[in-house]
């Protein structure tokens, strides 16, 4: 049976006067006493890149953690390569080939928003290097499901349209600062100039997997819901509805690693 938890009560930590490096590189920064040093490979949604993670990763980093954030193809530092030829597929090679080439082990694995669907489909083939999977606000894709299909009602066909007028039929088109409600701000603004159209081909391609989401590993949902985002909500059902799936609800918004990167380390850090 999942359980429903509560983290509103957790305290923001102060953002990183010094920024990390948001590249699939680690630091090593000196152990605090007692703690036990954790893997982490963050992997960001759609529009974004390893860049989104910079303050998150530095948080952890500080506590003494490993941590990978890298970016799909298409995107962030490698938006250079966009083309229509890029998959589902593509994204899972691009966060597998890190875990490969870095030979990470043991790693608590965190997909966030879009990012659920690499994540997925990461655990499916690697899951002996898996200590635990956390979805943050992210989708959730099975076999044999395109991300378009996990969408609610009529948004597939509304970004398949912008994508055609607006991206060539190659991309969707980054939205408005509407789209991304969080606090105008310096943070915000930083946030939206690093933003790039993310490739359709992903939206439209077929996940294969050989096991249920999850891969039977130890799974933690944490739906942000402050307000809730509309195009993740039929993720957030299929999260509750998994037996042995751990369910947190946070009021937090859908972006919240921008204005509030603290509380999205408290919550990493204390994953077990």
């Amino acid at each position: 049976m999942h359980r429903r938890g509560m983290l509103g009560g957790l305290a923001a930590l102060p953002a990183a006067a010094t920024l990390a490096q948001s590249q699939t590189s680690t630091g090593t920064p000196a152990q605090g006493p007692g703690s036990a040093s954790k893997t982490y490979v963050l992997v960001h949604g759609a529009y974004g890149g390893g860049w989104i993670w910079r303050d998150v990763a530095e948080g952890l980093r500080r506590q003494g953690h490993r941590v990978w954030t890298p970016t799909q193809t298409g995107l962030g530092e490698r938006s250079h390569l966009m083309s229509r030829q890029i998959t589902v597929e593509t994204h899972i090679e691009d966060v597998a080939n890190v875990i490969e080439t870095e030979e990470l082990r043991d790693i608590i694995l965190v997909g966030h928003s879009y990012g659920g669907v690499a994540v997925t489909g990461v655990a499916d083939r690697m899951t002996d290097r898996i200590r635990h999977v956390v979805y943050l606000d992210a989708l959730i894709p099975e076999n044999g499901e395109k991300v378009f299909d996990i969408l609610p009602a009529g948004m597939a066909d509304a970004r398949r349209k912008v994508a055609q007028e607006q991206g060539g039929g190659v991309a969707l088109p980054v939205p408005g600062p509407e789209g991304f409600p969080i606090p105008d701000s310096p943070g915000k603004q930083w946030f939206m100039r690093r933003l790039r159209p993310h490739p359709i081909g992903t939206y439209e391609s077929v996940m294969r997997l050989a096991k249920p989401a999850g891969a039977g590993l130890p799974v933690t949902y944490v739906a942000y819901t402050s307000p809730a985002l509309g195009s993740i909500e039929p993720s957030r059902q299929r999260a509750r509805a998994k037996g042995g799936w751990r369910y947190v609800d946070l009021p937090v918004p859908h972006d919240v690693e921008i204005p509030d990167p603290g509380r999205v380390v408290e919550l990493l850090a204390g994953i077990g």
